[in-house]
């Protein structure tokens, strides 16, 4: 990747020279703060500056210059295909969308062989203190972080079972929520977390959705262990149903079977009935559907942002000099996520309650969903990307294709048609 940037570092500078030259250019990038950096123009405007570079090539002496494209434009040009091309070349060099959904490798090493893909042997010193890191972690560390662990599952499910055959009432709720902070705290320190809360007063409060963006499993925990919330999601079997089974006798959880889950519909009224109940737990859900590797937020998924409620943004960053908290989950199983993650040295977390927000006049469910996107990625130093997270298991929408397709022919049959009713 080095050498690809030397290399295209090179062709930018003689591409500048030409310009400065020609007084145009097929392409114009202006900066290097990525690897490809260009000024923002139209589809038109670059196959306007395409087909004006190749025309003035057969000028030949011609008096006057050339200040549009020549009649010949308003068809189809071979060197319209030469966009396309360009495009999607910079495409593949500067994706900034699969990057995102495997771990960011770390500029400085810390003693652990999974954030150094390219380890060998450097000194007999540094093998030796990595030495001593194996035995520490895995002799010491891994242990004590797995009887935590087994402790805090065992008596979630056990208290919260119990607490599920008293009545309906102040004391249930009480005892529930002490019994899921207790239970969610002693996780939090299976995991050896250092966790920094930033503006409690923005907390979520009762009749709210809470949304943040997703890193990991665990951000159920590191949310959970500063405040109640009701969970939603799927329901599942073994261990995790069992879980979950024993957690909504003494909380109002909202799960869903899996036929149910692809119902919006459905979904939506289970959410809106549960937030226009004053008195249940802010309803804690990813709007992106899947786990980011904490460089950015992408597509928050409209459904959570229709409902009408009010929207307690959080913004969570974890620091991976210390621990790596994203979950591949296309490369490693739960149960081998959790064993990476008890064996780390710890997990340091920065969290940042925003401000409530609410649906503007006039705003629509998206608009409204990316504005919330960009307030939390600006509070957590985090990339802003319009793509979406599905794309970690699907291929791009036909839609998208499609959208260039359409671009294009409005080109070709505008001129057209302009030429036809001159």
């Amino acid at each position: 990747m080095k050498t690809l940037l030397k290399v295209f570092k090179w062709a930018t500078v003689r591409m500048e020279r030409g310009a400065k030259e020609k007084n145009h250019l097929l392409y114009k990038p202006y900066s290097l703060n990525g690897i490809i950096a260009k000024e923002p123009t139209s589809l038109e405007e670059e196959l306007k500056e395409i087909r004006r570079n190749g025309s003035s090539r057969e000028l030949d002496g011609s008096a006057s210059t050339t200040t549009g494209p020549s009649p010949s434009s308003s068809e189809f040009e071979m060197s319209d295909t030469f966009y396309f091309c360009r495009r999607g070349i910079e495409s593949i060099v500067d994706d900034e969308v699969t990057k995102r959904f495997s771990s960011e490798e770390l500029e400085s090493w810390n003693l652990l062989t999974r954030s150094n893909y390219n380890f060998h042997h450097i000194s007999t010193r540094l093998t030796v203190l990595w030495g001593l890191g194996v035995v520490i972690r895995y002799g010491f560390l891994l242990p004590l972080r797995l009887t935590l662990a087994i402790t805090g599952v065992s008596l979630l499910v056990v208290f919260t079972t119990m607490i599920g055959f008293l009545p309906n009432g102040s004391m249930k709720n009480f005892l529930s929520e002490k019994v899921h902070l207790m239970c969610y705290r002693i996780c939090v320190r299976a995991l050896t977390a250092i966790i920094t809360y930033h503006h409690s007063e923005n907390k979520p409060k009762n009749g709210g959705i809470c949304v943040a963006n997703h890193t990991s499993p665990i951000d159920v925990i590191i949310l959970a262990s500063d405040g109640c919330y009701a969970m939603v999601g799927q329901i599942h079997g073994g261990l995790m149903g069992i879980i979950q089974r024993s957690m909504v006798k003494a909380c109002p959880h909202i799960w869903f079977e899996r036929s149910e889950v692809k119902d919006r519909h459905l979904v939506a009224k289970r959410l809106s009935d549960h937030v226009q109940d004053k008195s249940k737990l802010p309803i804690l859900i990813f709007p992106e559907g899947t786990c980011i590797n904490n460089t950015s937020v992408m597509m928050f998924k409209k459904g959570s942002f229709e409902i009408g409620s009010t929207v307690y943004p959080v913004a969570i960053k974890y620091d991976p000099r210390f621990g790596e908290a994203f979950w591949n989950s296309s490369k490693f199983g739960m149960v081998n996520y959790l064993l990476r993650m008890m064996s780390s040295w710890a997990i340091v977390c920065s969290v940042w309650y925003l401000p409530p927000m609410s649906r503007q006049e006039g705003e629509d469910a998206v608009q409204f969903a990316n504005r919330v996107k960009a307030a939390i990625a600006r509070q957590g130093g985090l990339v802003d990307l319009l793509w979406d997270g599905g794309l970690k298991r699907g291929k791009v929408k036909e839609t998208f294709k499609e959208e260039q397709q359409k671009l294009y022919s409005k080109i070709l049959v505008g001129t057209q048609e302009d030429r036809s009713r001159s």
